[in-house]
């Protein structure tokens, strides 16, 4: 019985020993988790404080860039407002300068119909006077005036020539190239026409 004792009173102390030694591994577990949860806390902690510190820093940016935003559009409505206006002007000015352009157009029609006119005028006196010029080199008395679409025939001795008087830049129509042209082909001819 004293070796049943000696082996109950051991397995009771290797218990006993087991319980401490897995109390103590619960213990330092315990100590280990709340170390660890210490160390979550502070780090939670700081991750908080960062967190609020990072949100101020943002709203404080928000709220300049609003400030910002509402400073820019502001300046738009104005710049708006002020090219609208010049708008309106340079408008009236394109309206009034138009305005100016159709009167200045229709003074300029009318000086060069004028002008038109009285180079027409002025060639019809030249066409008139041209047997009495230097230049003419025809006998005034031999020549025949008809205006259209020549101006003279002359009867000279030795040939009959058909004369376009033209003063300044004028130039020939299409007709009296017409003529000029069949008169150089020789196509020209004699009819005479009796009426009874």
């Amino acid at each position: 019985m004293n070796f049943a004792l000696e082996i109950f009173l051991s397995g009771c102390i290797i218990y006993l020993s087991y319980l401490l030694y897995s109390q103590k591994q619960k213990q330092s577990n315990a100590d280990s988790l709340n170390r660890e949860n210490s160390l979550l806390k502070d780090q939670l902690t700081k991750i908080e404080s960062e967190f609020t510190s990072r949100e101020l820093t943002l709203t404080k940016t928000i709220e300049k860039l609003q400030f910002s935003l509402a400073n820019e559009q502001e300046f738009l409505r104005e710049r708006k407002l002020e090219l609208d206006s010049k708008e309106k002007k340079l408008l009236s000015d394109i309206l009034d300068l138009e305005t100016k352009l159709i009167k200045e157009t229709e003074d300029r029609k009318k000086v060069v119909s004028q002008k038109k006119s009285s180079e027409v005028r002025l060639g019809n006196i030249a066409e008139t006077l041209a047997p009495f010029l230097d230049q003419f080199e025809f006998d005034p008395e031999n020549c025949t005036f008809l205006g259209k679409p020549v101006d003279y025939i002359s009867f000279g001795d030795e040939e009959i020539t058909i004369i376009e008087v033209k003063s300044g830049k004028s130039q020939l129509n299409s007709r009296q190239r017409q003529i000029r042209n069949q008169i150089r082909d020789g196509l020209v001819s004699w009819k005479e026409i009796r009426i009874e």
